[in-house]
This record gives C-alpha cells, structure tokens and sequence, in this order.
C-alpha cells in the first residue's frame, strides 16, 4: 500500500465515522474531505471542486425546484385529499393508496420532500378515519424510499450511479431503466405492509386517533405539567415596573415567559413577551420553568407572585388569542445541530418553544439548549399569524398538528394546472431523451417561474443545499481512489470472496455490502463510493457494468431497517410512536425481499454479458 493510498483511506475512513456519529453535519464533513483530498496529491484542487458544475448535482437542484412549485400550487395537498375521498373507511384501500400516491410523487421529486409534505395529509387522514398514525406512518416511509427505485430521477443514488456510468464513457441509464425493478418491489413492499400491519400503530387508540389535536393531551405529551405556572404580579413586587430585560429570568431563575396577560374582564388580553416590555401590578406572568434556580413556592414569595391555576383548559379557551401547534424538524433544517437558543427560534419566528420530543421520549431540563435533530418535534406557542407563516417555509420546521382545522391552504392554488402541464412537460422531454435531463428539468423551472407557480425567493429556498454540498464533497474520492489504487484494492478484496462463483452472488455481495454501509451513513454518500466500486468488480470479472451499477442503486434505496438509515425514516420516528426496533423488525424483513427480487430480476433485464 502507498503513502497516498494511505492517506486517501483514512480520510475515507474519518469520513465514515463522522457521518455515523454525525458529527459535524454531513455537508460539513464533506467540504473538510474537499479540502482535504488535494493534500493528498491523488487530485487537484479544481477537480475536487469539480462537482459544483456536474450536471447531476444541478439537476437535483432543479428538481427541488419543481417539487416546491407542486407544494405550493396544492398538486400535492390534492393528492391527499384524493386519497381520503378514494379509500372511504377501507384501511386495506387507505394504505394501498396511501402508498401508490407516496411512490407517484417520490418517483418525480425527493422522497424526503414527499414525506414531509404527506405527514401533515397523513395525521389528518389518521384522525378522520380512526386509524392509529403508527399504521399508516411506516408504510409511507417504505413507500418512499421505495420509489427511488422506480425512475431514474426519484432519488440522488440513481444520479449518481448514472453519472458514474457516463463518466467511464458508458451510456447512461434511461429515464425508466429502473422501472423493471422498482415497480415489482414497490408492490411487493405494498403486499407486505398489508400483511404485517396489524404489527404497527401500537400505543395509539382509535379513540385518539379520532380526536384532534388537543392542549390538555399535548401538556401530558411534552411533560409540561410540573413546569408551566400562572403567576400575578402582587402590589410592592419588586418586578413591577422592570422590562424583561432587565429581569432576565432565563439566566437568572431559569424560567420562559410565554405570554403576559393584562387587563380585567373582558378586557383581559395577552402580550407577546419581548425584551422592552415593562411589567405592571396585576400582570399574569404565563411561564415555563425549564431550569428553576429555587424552589417556586420561595421564589413566589421573594418576588411577591401570587400563584394561580393552570390546566390543559387554559389553553382551550384562549385559543384565539394564543396559538399552540406541534413543529417537526425535517431533513432540509438548517437547525439540525444547533439549540433553540442558537437557532433564535423567538426572534426569528415569533414563537416559544415549551417542549421537545425525540422519538416517543419528552425531553426535561433545559430543552432550550439541547441539540435538534431530524425528525424531533417542538411543541410552539405563539401568535397565530406567526404559526401560519410557518406553512409558507416547510425548510426547517414543518407544521403537523395545529390546535385548530383552518389551516392555510396552498400559496398559488390557481396555478395548479399550470404546475401539472410543467410537469408533464418535463417528464416527457425526460422519457424523450431528444436533450439532456438537466436541460428539461432547468427549462421546468423557468417555465414554473413564468407561470407563477413559484417565485424566485422560494426557489432558492426550496434547494436543500446540504444534499448538494455533500454529493459534491464526496464526488472526487471516487476519482482520488482511482488514482491512488484503491478501487483496485476494493475489486479485487471483492473478487477473492465473489469472484469465482456464480455472477449472482457477486451481486447479492455488492448489495449487502451497499445496505450495511447504508445503515449508517447517507445513502447518497453510499452511491458515491460504491458506484466506482460496482464497475471496476464488473470490469475485472468482465463482464457488463450495467447490472452491477443497477444493484447498487437499489441497495442504496433499500434503507428501510433502521430510523437513522434515511431522513425518511427519522421524519416518521416520532409522528409514527415508533421504537428503534420496530424499523428492525419491519424493514429487515423488506430489505431481505428486495435483495431476493434484485438477485433474480436484475440479470434477466440486464444481462451479464457486455
């Protein structure tokens, strides 16, 4: 082993542990391997930057695009409500169709936009029908993820697999090459969620199911009832007088005020608590003690606060006034990584977090200064106006139960045909092949633009630019292993364990070896090192390319076995009450399905001999 090849392998190897601890984020860790890699002299500079002009990178960027002007002209939303008129009170029907309207969309934009688009549609379809959101939740996940395998641009691995094709001066894969594969698994994976699904949904009652989102249920959820109290201003306070700023009692008695009620009677009514705000005798201070300092009962007699009743029905009857929601962190969050604190949640939005969920579990303490990550829910409180606006920006933080039914509806509405002839342009163009797929995808985008399904701020703001930065930031090690002899190396470990048998179960190999390395880091990060890996097997045991890339890219979308195998499945983690386990026991099944369908499909559709 040379010294370059050494070197080019351990950042290989830290990059792989950085991403399975996630630490830093993911598209940090790959500008540290784009600055890296030219120290290693297996390649320069501008070709670790190369990627930045590669035309996949930039047709994933134009595909947000398309995808956000289908959120906000309501195509998406009216997938939903097609599917509530359509199944009626069939779940075998409302599962069915849940997941053929999942795979439509995911087969034309990103999976994990689709997700986090459905899981609003999803709860409200959950508490219509009376069926548990455990039950419908993970089936739209492996809905998902499975129509990635269905075309050629339903998910970043297919890019990248094709790109690595045309960058050894091979013909890339069609527009619905993957079809032959993704449709039979896609209804095979239907099959199966209708057979084990009496398995899912546990800990969530029909009953509750039905009801809607309620204040008094959400206090028991997020824990809050040890830590909101209702507190007024006595005569002779020593707060009177005094602006929060001046009192700063985060810092000093651990304590958020929420809101401040002011008035008598009727003409009560609440502040939104900000900086400058002078405190009066007779205030109610509305707080949540995350962190207290002292004793309460001390600190109520310290600051003379008379304490005052506060139950789930507090909320209820000032739901005009003060408006209380459940926030979920998508995949696309810039807040992953950071606090509330950080994230300047407050002043940013105009809203106060009171509580915080991983998974099933409500945090305590000091949930202020805990780190977000995917797929966590806040609960958020807050003028109204502030919580809608928050429907307008699904990027970092998307809105899944409101206190209330009248919920905003689509931005641009009367755009919709618009948006869906775009669409159907694009897609046609695509299949067509007469100009490049980026080229159809960025003439999409104008062409959304023009008709106003979308403007430019919203544009940029839909590219999750993360996904971009780390497909880019990976892109040169396939080269640099190339280089530096490791590619080989890979080959021929593999070629000494496959080599010698049946092509089959060189296949089988390469997809297992893509799903375990897909159980904890990025799949599109798997795609990216493996696809060089896949065609330099294939030309060593010479045979053709074609099957060895297609197992790869299937493998990569395979990610079904655990919550933090894809952003997909973190996003249902919480939404859906579901255990580490029951993405073991669900999808490792599926994965083994799909590993059977791979082995025996993909030869017969792409032939071993070149």
């Amino acid at each position: 082993m040379t010294l370059q090849l050494a070197l080019v392998l351990g950042l290989l190897g830290a990059a792989v542990v950085m991403f399975a601890l996630n630490r830093p984020r993911m598209d940090v860790v790959a500008v540290i391997m784009m600055v890296c890699l030219p120290l290693t002299g297996a390649v320069t500079t501008a070709e670790a930057l190369f990627g930045f002009a590669d035309r996949n990178v930039i047709l994933i960027a134009a595909l947000f695009v398309i995808g956000e002007a289908l959120v906000r002209t309501g195509v998406a939303q009216g997938l939903g409500d097609q599917l509530i008129r359509r199944a009626g009170a069939s779940e075998v029907l409302l599962i069915t169709l849940l997941m053929i309207f999942v795979s439509l969309l995911g087969a034309i934009m990103s999976s994990t936009g689709v997700v986090a688009i459905f899981i609003p549609i999803v709860l409200r379809v959950a508490r219509s029908s009376g069926i548990p959101a455990g039950r419908l939740m993970m089936p739209m996940s492996i809905a998902a993820l499975s129509s990635g395998m269905t075309t050629l641009v339903a998910t970043p691995p297919n890019l990248i697999v094709h790109g690595e094709l045309l960058r050894h001066d091979l013909p890339g894969f069609g527009f619905f090459a993957f079809s032959p594969f993704g449709l039979p698994i896609l209804a095979l994976s239907i099959l199966y969620v209708l057979l084990i699904r009496r398995r899912l949904g546990r800990g969530e009652t029909v009953a509750a199911a039905q009801k809607g989102p309620d204040f008094a249920a959400w206090i028991d959820d997020y824990a809050l009832a040890a830590r909101e109290y209702r507190l007024r201003i006595a005569p002779a306070s020593p707060v009177a007088g005094q602006a929060l700023r001046q009192l700063d009692m985060r810092a000093t008695a651990g304590i958020n005020v929420i809101a401040v009620e002011r008035g008598i009677g009727f003409g009560r009514h609440l502040l939104r608590p900000h900086a400058d705000l002078v405190l009066q005798v007779g205030d109610i201070l509305l707080l949540d003690v995350f962190e207290p300092k002292e004793d309460m009962a001390s600190l109520s007699a310290r600051f003379r606060l008379d304490p005052l009743p506060l139950s789930g029905r507090y909320f209820a009857d000032r739901r005009h006034e003060i408006g209380l929601a459940e926030v979920m962190v998508p995949a696309t969050s810039a807040l992953i990584g950071r606090t509330v604190v950080d994230a300047k949640i407050r002043s940013e939005h105009d809203l106060v977090v009171i509580g915080l969920r991983h998974g099933r579990k409500a945090e305590t303490g000091d949930i202020l200064r805990r780190p977000l990550e995917t797929g966590d829910t806040l609960l958020v409180t807050g003028p109204w106006n502030a919580i809608r606006k928050l429907q307008e920006d699904r990027r970092h933080l998307v809105v899944i139960g409101l206190a209330t039914e009248d919920a905003e509806g689509p931005v641009a509405a009367e755009r919709a045909p618009f948006a869906l002839g775009v669409l159907a342009l694009v897609v046609g163009l695509m299949v067509w092949g007469g100009i490049a797929n980026v080229t159809a995808a960025l003439l999409g985008c104008l062409l959304m633009g023009l008709f106003g399904c979308i403007d430019m701020k919203n544009a940029y703001r839909s590219i999750h630019w993360q996904s971009l930065v780390l497909i880019v930031g990976m892109l040169p090690f396939s080269l640099a292993l190339e280089r530096s002899g490791g590619l080989a190396l890979a080959a021929d470990a593999f070629l000494s364990v496959f080599g010698h048998g049946d092509p089959r179960a060189a296949l089988a190999g390469l997809f297992v070896l893509t799903a375990s390395f897909s159980l904890f880091m990025s799949n599109t990060a798997t795609a990216v090192l493996l696809a060089p890996v896949a065609i330099a097997i294939a030309s060593e045991m010479g045979l053709s390319p074609y099957p060895f890339a297609m197992t790869v890219a299937l493998a990569a979308s395979a990610a079904y076995v655990t919550p933090v195998s894809s952003p997909v499945n973190a996003l249902v983690a919480g939404p859906g009450d579901y255990r580490f386990g029951d993405f073991v026991k669900v999808g490792l099944p599926l994965a083994l399905l799909v590993l059977v369908v791979t082995v025996v499909l993909v030869p017969l559709v792409l032939p071993f001999t070149p």
